[in-house]
């Protein structure tokens, strides 16, 4: 890609198009979900480039504790918000050469990053009018907006609507979607008080969907493009299966509407250089993937075997991710398969205490670990054989790709991201990566995951297979360069 702009800028000047990033959470500053980690990471990746992209969050309680030192006040104001008149505080703070400029409120970000319901819905209509009130006085004048999931999906409506003729609405924006499933729908009334909209936009040709007022539908009308975290999900959500009532406008708008693949930090995900774990490895030098699984089964209670394979799983306890397949054939699989299982995450009450309860059945050859922390995960990826995501939809997934980094082999279902990165693998050619299932269905996740058992005896498979994986190339740059592809298109930078 540097390429390309260095042959462009030979033929005729060419800027880069400065980017604002809106996004409710961004690592390393806050984190509840994989958005945290594609804003930080497509923010570092930018900069390599060249790219002036600088990041828009909330001043989050989390990030006081730990950054209030460093932080710059730039200025105040305060926004109405129907009746209610708040304060705005915008902040600075620069880390590893990233900007990232901090909307504070004490009421709405002096908790939860998500409080959820109605209450969730105020706090991302202040954060959207807090983003468009602060432009003009940052130190900044970007080019294009790039919102973020429903939190910050009003920002182009407002923008075209409300602040046509200001410097606000002569910006671009670009909508992704890293999730349909959350639409941010609340009550027509509350969203017509907040942003101060007129009773002719509450219509199903405009907000209305269900019989609520929808945050992602008014991105979806309004944006001037809009992606999604993978091409296999980007077509997905244009079917009535998984486009969750907005398919019909996103074939409206097919032709603003395109794919880009997430990707992982290659430097936060290395196992030649992790400091989570107990020995270094690589796809050439792999004998430190054995002493990561002696290290997972002596610091997770699991019997320590090195001749048995270990499934995994690293991820949000919900139906989503196919929870309610494991309900089904978890204990079918501990029972007639000499197998151990990992899991590292948290998520429905439900499902945790299915865990739990398992954990007691198999003690010695099952692990829950309810909860996250970073350091039983990065060792789970490491010292598992198998990487299971039986997920229901995808739009990503980035499990996937940190397992076939430490060289643990992805069994998954083949929807969204999940079938645009793991190849079924093929014992003739050698060729594929992982193991795939179709439908989502216990009984074919069953037969996928014998697949894997049946090839893990076999040290001439297990080492292609594992090579194969190691060998795939998922680094953030990739993902940065096909943005920045598109942040050109809609800037018409280069013909």
């Amino acid at each position: 890609m540097k390429e390309e702009i260095r042959q462009a800028q030979g033929e005729r000047p060419v800027r880069l198009p400065k980017v604002l990033l809106a996004a409710a959470e961004c690592t390393p500053l806050s984190k509840t979900g994989g958005l945290a980690d594609v804003i930080g990471a497509l923010a570092k990746a930018m900069k390599k480039l060249g790219v002036e992209c600088r990041v828009i969050t909330p001043y989050h309680r989390v990030i006081k504790k730990t950054y209030a030192t460093q932080v710059e006040h730039l200025f105040q104001f305060y926004v109405d918000l129907g009746w209610r008149h708040e304060y705005v505080g915008v902040e600075k703070l620069e880390l590893d050469g990233v900007i990232y400029y901090l909307i504070d409120n004490e009421r709405y970000y002096g908790n939860k990053i998500y409080s959820g319901g109605e209450e969730e819905g105020e706090q991302y209509a202040f954060f959207s009018r807090a983003v468009l009130e602060s432009l003009p006085g940052l130190d900044f004048c970007p080019d294009i907006l790039h919102c973020n999931d429903w939190h910050t999906a009003m920002i182009p409506m407002l923008m075209k609507v409300q602040y046509a003729g200001e410097m606000q609405g002569k910006l671009r924006s670009l909508l992704t979607i890293h999730n349909i499933l959350f639409q941010g729908k609340q009550h027509p009334a509350f969203v017509k008080d907040v942003f101060g909209l007129g009773d002719e936009w509450f219509t199903d040709e405009w907000l209305m969907m269900d019989g609520c007022a929808d945050y992602l539908k008014a991105g979806c009308l309004f944006a001037d493009r809009i992606n999604t975290v993978s091409p296999g999900y980007a077509a997905e959500i244009r079917t009535p299966e998984y486009g969750e009532g907005l398919e019909d406008i996103l074939n409206a708008r097919a032709g603003v509407l395109s794919g880009i693949l997430n990707g992982i930090d290659h430097e936060v995900f290395n196992p030649g250089d992790d400091r989570f774990l107990p020995a270094a490895y690589d796809s050439l030098r792999r004998e430190g993937k054995a002493i990561c699984k002696k290290a997972l089964q002596e610091h997770m209670g699991l019997e320590p075997r090195p001749d048995v394979p270990i499934f995994a799983m690293v991820t949000r306890m919900t139906e989503q991710k196919g929870f309610d397949l494991m309900q089904c054939m978890l204990d079918d699989f501990m029972l007639n398969e000499d197998v151990q299982f990992m899991l590292v995450g948290a998520g429905d009450e439900h499902y945790e205490n299915f865990m739990r309860a398992a954990e007691g059945r198999y003690r010695g050859r099952l692990c829950s670990y309810i909860g996250y922390n970073e350091e039983a995960a990065h060792l789970t990826y490491a010292g598992s054989d198998f990487f299971l995501m039986p997920s229901r939809f995808e739009p990503c997934g980035l499990g996937q790709m940190i397992a076939m980094r430490y060289g643990t082999i992805p069994v998954v279902r083949a929807t969204g991201g999940l079938r645009d990165t793991v190849r079924e693998y093929d014992p003739f050619t050698g060729a594929g990566n992982g193991f795939l299932f179709e439908d989502f269905d216990a009984w074919q996740m069953r037969d996928a995951i014998r697949q894997a058992i049946s090839a893990y005896p076999n040290k001439v498979m297990m080492d292609r297979l594992i090579g194969n994986a190691m060998r795939e190339d998922f680094d953030f740059e990739q993902t940065a360069e096909a943005y920045l592809r598109l942040y050109l298109d809609m800037t018409e930078t280069i013909a």
